[in-house]
């Protein structure tokens, strides 16, 4: 199946598919950053019978499950059982809270920053390569398999593993997370194979409503046969990795590409050259209105965010006071309303656009980071967690149709891969941010230097907010069509 896909290549949407064109007289080989190798070349289109194969119900369902499959991870893993696995361990040596979130905070910053490194080459091969599920494949099983070996780690407590034991567990859960973020590359430019401009925001809505609940499902099975005692085992790792093995598959399967490039066409692709492509792009960003603008945007506001996903257990934990229990109850409880939340922003996207619907989500953020900071009352923290639960599941489905409404569809990849680029500076600096400040703080003022950490997450999300807003929204396709009519 391996060798199969690799001949395989995505359907690349005409230039209508996207609101964002390329500047009136260039030439996408020569002005917007492209080597001579096109991502069109040598490229069979796919037959009208494959692209509606890939956006109908069951092509939308397999793209979408991959969705409910890695928010699995990203929530038992990232978010709950190896942070608390680290801090138990700080606590139980007498380090500190503080200490151990800056641990943490340090694994996934490095993790991420090698990822930011080499995301705009993947992106950029991919889109040279006209494939996507060959890569997906390859960092989707670089997540799962170092995922399944986190049950040598002993109880996800931390006890009984100490010393050498610590740091490896460390490492293989950082490859973990490396290999998650850069399917995400991939995945996310597969999103104009699914589905057609006019229905990109449901389809996306789609996606991440039922990220949301791969949440639960995955929380309520480490929850029935990962605790032991009260207290999350080793087994959670194992679960998570099966679940998302098994959910991931269908998109493998389902998703149809056109017949693209051999093998021997692909050991050509020189690194080299994907650098300068993307130097090219970056030199360029400016014939694409709003483009860098938005980057900068986001890299501002998903620092906040990337930090409540990655720390919401142990601020639920070690803040506000919950049990690990409680607060994975708590958790669940939030997560349903980012399911129904990101199915309702899926329609607002379509509806007013994804600037708007993006601005609106960033709100909902500031308010609740202001309420998270104001108090660290628990009855006060269900309705934070209300708040950024709904905007949790706003801010991907808006956000990714905004930049496939910014970015000229030849270059999809190469675009997502800035895309993603941006996203992964700020989840380097926001776990860095976040542990360096309970580290200084922490032993002087106990839980509320929590709430300092807070703060400096809010001033980003701020920023991010006010930069976004010089941003101007591309015609959509109807509009276009509208004008060229008219």
């Amino acid at each position: 199946m391996i060798a199969a896909m690799a001949t395989d290549a995505p359907a690349q949407r005409p230039p209508e598919a996207s609101g964002a064109t390329l500047p009136a007289g260039s030439r996408p080989s020569a002005d917007v950053g492209l080597s001579p190798l096109s991502p069109d070349a040598g490229l069979s289109p796919l037959s009208p019978e494959d692209e509606a194969h890939n956006r109908s119900r069951r092509g939308v369902s397999s793209w979408a499950l991959y969705d409910l499959a890695n928010t699995i991870f990203s929530f038992n893993i990232v978010s709950y059982l190896a942070p608390l696995w680290v801090l138990a361990i700080y606590e139980r040596l007498g380090r500190g809270q503080g200490e151990g979130n800056l641990v943490w905070g340090l694994a996934i910053a490095l993790s991420m920053l090698l990822n930011a490194i080499v995301s705009p080459v993947m992106g950029a091969v991919s889109d040279r390569a006209g494939v996507r599920k060959p890569f997906l494949l390859f960092f989707t099983a670089l997540c799962i398999v170092p995922t399944a070996l986190g049950g040598i780690l002993g109880d996800a407590t931390g006890f009984g593993f100490l010393g050498l034991y610590f740091w490896w567990g460390l490492a293989i859960l950082a490859v973990a997370n490396f290999g998650y973020q850069a399917a995400l590359i991939y995945y996310d430019a597969m999103l104009p194979e699914v589905s057609a401009p006019e229905t990109r925001g449901r389809v996306s809505g789609i996606g991440v409503g039922l990220g949301y609940v791969g949440t639960i499902v995955g929380a309520l099975v480490v929850r029935v046969f990962g605790f032991h005692d009260g207290k999350p085992t080793e087994f959670g790792f194992v679960l998570t990795a099966v679940l998302f093995a098994v959910l991931a598959l269908p998109v493998f399967v389902v998703i149809r590409e056109r017949r693209g490039r051999t093998a021997h066409a692909l050991t050509k692709i020189d690194l080299r050259g994907s650098w300068s492509q993307i130097a090219r792009t970056a030199r360029h960003a400016s014939e694409f209105p709003g483009l860098l603008r938005f980057l900068v945007a986001r890299l501002l506001y998903t620092d906040p965010i990337n930090t409540v996903i990655q720390f919401m257990a142990v601020f639920a934990t070690a803040a506000v006071g919950y049990s690990e229990a409680d607060a994975q109850t708590v958790l669940i409880l939030v997560t349903v309303v980012a399911i129904v939340m990101s199915f309702v922003w899926g329609f607002v996207v379509d509806r007013i656009g994804p600037k708007r619907t993006l601005s609106t989500v960033l709100g909902l953020w500031v308010l609740s980071l202001v309420l998270a900071a104001a108090t660290l009352d628990r009855t006060l923290f269900l309705l934070v967690g209300a708040l950024a639960g709904a905007a949790l599941g706003g801010t991907w489905v808006s956000d990714r149709v905004f930049m496939l409404r910014l970015s000229p569809p030849e270059l999809v990849g190469e675009f997502f891969g800035l895309y993603g680029l941006s996203g992964k500076f700020s989840a380097v600096t926001g776990p860095v941010i976040w542990g360096l400040t309970l580290f200084w703080l922490e032993p002087s003022m106990g839980r509320d230097a929590y709430r300092i950490a807070v703060l400096a997450q809010l001033a980003l999300m701020v920023a991010g907010f006010l930069v976004l807003q010089g941003v101007t929204e591309p015609p959509s396709r109807a509009a276009i069509r509208e004008t060229a009519k008219a």
